[in-house]
Parts: C-alpha cells; structure tokens; sequence
C-alpha cells in the first residue's frame, strides 16, 4: 500500500506538521528525507529497511559516500542532500550558543560541540575561543589523532588564543569509542593547558569530552 493510502494521521509528513519532528520515529524522519520509495517498499518500509542495514541512524547519517551509495535508494546524489542537512544543523547551533554568553547556553554549547565532534572516527581536539562576555569568537580544531600530553601542544593553543583575542575558552575533544569517561592523561593535558594559559590571563572554562552520550563536563565534576 502506498503511503498515500494510509490514514492522514498515520503519514510521516502530516504527522510531523501536526504533532512536531520530536513525535515521528526515526523510520518516519528517514522517510521524509528519502521522499519516495522504491518498487515493492513505501519510503518507510524502505527507511526501515536501510536502518537495520545501517545498524541506525547514527550509522547511516555517519557513513561516507562509499558506503552509503551501496544501498538501495541511496546515492551521491542523497548522499549530498544529507550532508547539506547536518552542515545545516551545525550552522544552526553555531549561531545559537554565537548570539549569547556559553555560560548562559550550556545545553547550546554541549548540542554544538556534540554535532561537531561525535560523527569523527579519530581523536580530535578542538577549542571555543570566547571574549570577555563569554560569546563565542570561534571554534577552532588544532590537533588530530591519539589526544595526550605529547600530541597536544600548550604553545599552539596559547598562540590561537592571541591570534582571537580571547579572553577565555573552552576545550574539548572526542572519545571515537563512544565512553566520554575522562583518562589520567586528560586531566593532566587540562591542567597543563590552564596555567600554559593563565600566563596571557586567558580563563579555560571548562574541558568537554564528547562521546555517545552528553559531553561529559571535567568542570561539573571538580577537575578543572
């Protein structure tokens, strides 16, 4: 049956106009991204479809173009419209915790970080450069690959910070294996990183580790 056969109610895109986006399942969300579905299965059926193949929606929005166009219904052609779609929610986000202090918006900052840093399949370690007012000036990555004391250098942080003029930042970097669970080494590349700065009287607020889960805050739990 077609899905315009099925009751108004029961149709993704009604649904979503009558009730919100946080009402449909993520087979419905697919669905209305994909738009049409193939010969045999609705959009559903085939939203359905490409999440068990993909183990998710993580999964699926996460996948390079390779992988990605080897299922059915998808293709470059998709696979563009998707990226467009999460580059979308990044600038989204961006210009939210950009309009107020981070300090004011620390769901907003956790929200962008997480859409930033969650989908990278290696360590990679980033900063929120931020003014006197704690607005945001930019968000920088500065190093790739394995994150600890040898792979991340004060000197390079120190000179960003004074390349932005910021007054304060907020560091962060990911946990690709999903367990946002802060290392020895974390805690001390932190406390390396804060007196490095304190010397150009710039503040780190705080130090987010992102993985599956809410990015995990080492100033919340006393260790900043």
């Amino acid at each position: 049956m077609s899905i315009r056969d099925w009751p108004a109610a029961e149709r993704p895109r009604e649904k979503l106009l009558n009730l919100g986006a946080a009402a449909l399942t993520d087979a419905e969300l697919l669905a209305i991204f994909l738009r049409t579905g193939v010969s045999g299965q609705s959009a559903v059926d085939l939203a359905r479809h490409l999440l068990n193949d993909f183990g998710g929606l993580r999964q699926l929005m996460e996948a390079d173009l390779k992988t990605f166009s080897r299922h059915l219904g998808l293709g470059p052609a998709k696979f563009a419209q998707l990226q467009a779609v999460l580059e979308m929610a990044r600038r989204h986000l961006a210009e939210r915790i950009r309009r107020d202090s981070a300090l004011e918006s620390p769901q907003a900052v956790r929200d962008y970080l997480k859409a930033r840093l969650r989908h990278e399949h290696h360590e990679v370690f980033a900063c929120l450069f931020l003014d006197a007012k704690h607005r945001v000036l930019a968000f920088e990555v500065l190093f790739h690959g394995s994150i600890d004391g040898a792979s991340v250098y004060p000197r390079q942080v120190v000179k960003r910070a004074l390349a932005h003029n910021a007054a304060a930042l907020i560091l962060t970097h990911n946990h690709p294996s999903g367990v946002a669970e802060p290392s020895q080494a974390d805690r001390h590349l932190t406390l390396r990183l804060k007196e490095a700065l304190a010397l150009i009287d710039v503040r780190v607020l705080d130090h987010f580790i992102v993985g599956d889960g809410e990015p995990l805050s080492l100033a919340e739990y006393g260790w900043l």
